[in-house]
């Protein structure tokens, strides 16, 4: 099951809302050992060490965002076993001693307007985020990306986190875990055989004023420090120049 999720033909990627594991592939480099989890409106592959995902892909469409006001409910994932993921309650006290939120990946207000909305509130799609940054450059971001997608085009991402120093770890958490120290996040459009894209690097210590649009990187920056090949499918001549330039979707996105 574990391997059939991962391979993700287009047909099974086309319930996970048709993301880029159905247009490139899942991205690859993240340990053999991580449980691949498919819903309707995401995938993502979660680390059993650091207890967080290592990517989470999904499409932001026309269709799937400005829905209602949605609750913020959160619960472990019944698809993750629980010692390979954390519960609410190790959340306890996380703003109050090390300033954090719980950030989400998959932004619940890109499928406010989904019946799958909730899926986003499943602590595999949680990090332990600095509340400047999430409430700062990376929801701006977020926002950037909606606003794109309301001129009429799709939004393919792949997000996941960066462990490249130590942050803070979850006072109230009674399982091991590693918070990230930034994060990253690839934004590409798709109309026919023209493929553009910008990525983007967000360190915890962000300020909440720091402007996303500096923020940008290439996508070969990101595999780099991410250890993960992102667009494993995606034809050699493409990649070449998609992935070692920026710029790709920088007006687009608002900056």
């Amino acid at each position: 099951m574990k391997l059939a999720l991962l391979l993700l033909t287009a047909s099974t990627a086309a319930t996970a809302n048709t993301n880029l594991c159905s247009k490139y592939g899942c991205p690859i480099g993240a340990p053999s050992t991580n449980d691949i989890v498919e819903r309707p409106i995401y995938v993502l592959s979660n680390n059993r060490t650091t207890k967080f995902a290592d990517w989470l892909a999904y499409k932001v469409s026309p269709t799937t965002i400005d829905g209602p006001s949605r609750s913020r409910t959160w619960k472990s994932d019944p698809e993750i076993d629980s010692r390979y993921t954390l519960e609410p309650s190790d959340y306890k006290d996380a703003w109050a001693t090390i300033h954090t939120d719980r950030g989400h990946q998959v932004p619940l207000a890109s499928f406010s307007n989904t019946p799958y909305w909730s899926d986003t509130n499943y602590l595999s799609n949680i990090t332990p985020q600095s509340s400047d940054l999430n409430q700062g450059p990376w929801v701006k971001l977020e926002n950037a990306v909606r606003s794109l997608v309301r001129t009429g085009e799709n939004a393919y991402v792949v997000t996941g986190p960066l462990y490249e120093y130590y942050f803070a770890t979850l006072p109230g958490a009674n399982e091991s875990h590693t918070i990230p120290s930034g994060y990253f996040k690839v934004v590409v459009t798709i109309n026919g055989s023209n493929v553009t894209a910008s990525a983007f690097i967000m360190e915890q210590t962000a300020s909440r004023s720091l402007d996303y649009c500096g923020t940008e990187v290439t996508i070969d920056e990101v595999e780099q420090r991410s250890g993960l090949n992102l667009l494993p499918n995606l034809s050699s001549s493409k990649a070449w120049y998609l992935e070692a330039n920026i710029g790709g979707l920088t007006s687009k996105l608002g900056c």
